[in-house]
């Protein structure tokens, strides 16, 4: 029993490691790898003590790595997707922005001309 503590001790060990690295890659984390990490960590630790209670969180904490990084990165992904989504419909309000107040210089100047003439 002391040994499969060990075991699960040097998994979450190596999986913070992972995470750490990754983050030292020099650019930020995108939303899908910070959910990937955040999912595989949860999952990894529900699963040891889920494994622990029937005799094999080694096991249990690899399976639920494994489950809790799929869905984080199936959430990280879906949100993602939205930031990128609503940063696409920011840059289309600000060029319509842009566009209309150009057009109101536009009609200022005209009233100018058509008032001096």
């Amino acid at each position: 029993m002391h040994s499969i503590g060990k075991k699960v001790a040097a998994f979450i060990i190596a999986a913070a490691m992972l995470v750490a690295l990754a983050g030292c890659s020099g650019q930020p984390l995108s939303t899908r790898e910070k959910g990937t990490g955040i999912g595989a960590l949860l999952g990894a630790g529900t699963g040891a003590i889920i494994g622990a209670a029937v005799g094999s969180p080694g096991a249990g904490a690899a399976i639920g790595g494994a489950l809790g990084a799929g869905t984080g990165f199936v959430v990280g992904n879906a949100m993602q997707n939205q930031e990128v989504q609503q940063q696409q419909t920011q840059s289309q309000l600000q060029s319509q922005q842009t566009e209309i107040e150009q057009q109101r210089r536009e009609i200022e100047q005209m009233k100018s001309q058509s008032e001096t003439e």
